[in-house]
Parts: structure tokens; C-alpha cells; sequence
């Protein structure tokens, strides 16, 4: 196995560590989880940039690379969901999921008839939102924790308080919702163009 696999199979690894620490709510595994999820994240950079420059892409990684990233993100989507003060609903979740699902099956019909549905723009933009969302969630999460722990308040507490602590206290309380509801646009904006785009690859002739 080359250093671009070995890379991607540590991202598969860093899954199920990752959402261990998303299910116990405390400041050090909220930490740790960002800092898993940030590693993750920097694997996949370098797994593919390595794999090209070295000219050792394989067959076993051009499969697990894409699952490893969904891997990840669904992993932290999903934890969001129990995590009751983001108050991300579970709709945002399942339409980001499903797009997922529905480009693979339209990658597979388009690998049965030979044709390579290259990466778009709004793909891109898609994956960066989602990327973003989830660092900055994870973020929150953590100041979340350290407000408890340090200060023995919650974001709610704030949001009572002073001017300046309102303001602080409804940024920690509303941003993971709209973070999402941007992501979950852009998502389903890339899927439906990339169905629209290639929606001649139904066609039975």
C-alpha cells in the first residue's frame, strides 16, 4: 500500500475515533474531536496531491478516497443532529446525505456507459461550504464547552446578559443553524445541476 492509501485509510480510522468523541459532551472531547476532524481533513489534501505527483494513483484508492470523505462528513452531520443546542435539524442532514447518494448512483450510470463526470464549480463550492460548516460548528462546540467549564455559563446565559454578551451568546446559538441551512442550499443546488447537467445519461438510447 503507497503513502496516498496509507493516508486515506488513517482518515477512515479517524472516523469512528472522531465520533466517540462527538458523543460525549465535554470540553476536552468537543477539543479533540475539531483537532481529529481538522487531521482528517488534512489527509485528504495531501493522500491526492501526493497519489498525482508520484503517479501512484490506484484503483483501491480512487474508490476509498470519495468514500472516506463522505465517511467523515456524514460522521459529523449526523453527530450534530443529538447535539441539542445547534438545533440543526435532522431534514438539513438527510437532504446533504441524499445528494450524496444520488451523484454516486450518477457516477456509476455514467461509468457504465464511459463517461467521466469531471468535478464542477458547484461541487466545489459544495464541498467547501461543508468543510467550513463543520470546522466552525466544531468550533462553537468547543467555546461552548470551555464556557461551562471556565465560566460556568451557557451561550443561553449570554444571551441575557450584557449588550455585548447577547450579541456573542446569539452568534453561538443561531450560527450552526443558518451554517447549515447555506450548506444544505448549496448542496442540493450542486446536485440538482449536476443531474440537469447530465440528465442525458437516463436516456435509454
Amino acid at each position: 500500500m503507497n503513502l496516498a492509501n496509507k493516508l486515506t485509510m488513517l482518515r477512515v480510522l479517524l472516523v469512528p475515533v472522531f465520533i466517540v468523541l462527538m458523543t460525549v459532551d465535554t470540553f476536552w472531547t468537543n477539543l479533540f474531536a475539531l483537532l481529529v476532524f481538522i487531521a482528517a481533513s488534512i489527509t485528504d489534501f495531501f493522500d491526492g496531491k501526493i497519489a498525482r505527483k508520484h503517479n501512484i494513483v490506484t484503483t483501491f484508492g480512487i474508490f476509498l478516497d470519495p468514500l472516506a470523505d463522505k465517511l467523515l462528513v456524514a460522521s459529523a452531520f449526523i453527530s450534530f443532529i443529538s447535539i441539542y443546542i445547534l438545533n440543526i435539524p435532522a431534514w438539513m442532514v438527510i437532504c446533504i446525505i441524499s445528494r450524496e447518494f444520488i451523484i454516486t448512483g450518477l457516477r456509476s450510470i455514467a461509468a457504465s456507459k464511459n463517461v467521466i463526470i469531471p468535478a464542477s464549480i458547484s461541487g466545489k463550492v459544495k464541498t467547501t461550504s461543508q468543510m467550513i460548516a463543520i470546522i466552525t460548528i466544531l468550533v462553537i462546540l468547543v467555546v461552548n464547552s470551555s464556557l461551562i467549564k471556565f465560566y460556568s455559563l451557557t451561550p443561553y446565559d449570554l444571551a441575557d446578559g450584557t449588550k455585548v454578551q447577547k450579541i456573542f451568546g446569539l452568534i453561538l446559538l443561531k450560527a450552526p443553524f443558518w451554517l447549515m441551512m447555506i450548506t444544505t442550499i448549496l448542496t442540493l443546488y450542486s446536485g440538482i445541476s449536476y443531474i440537469y447537467k447530465h440528465r442525458d445519461l437516463f436516456s435509454e438510447k
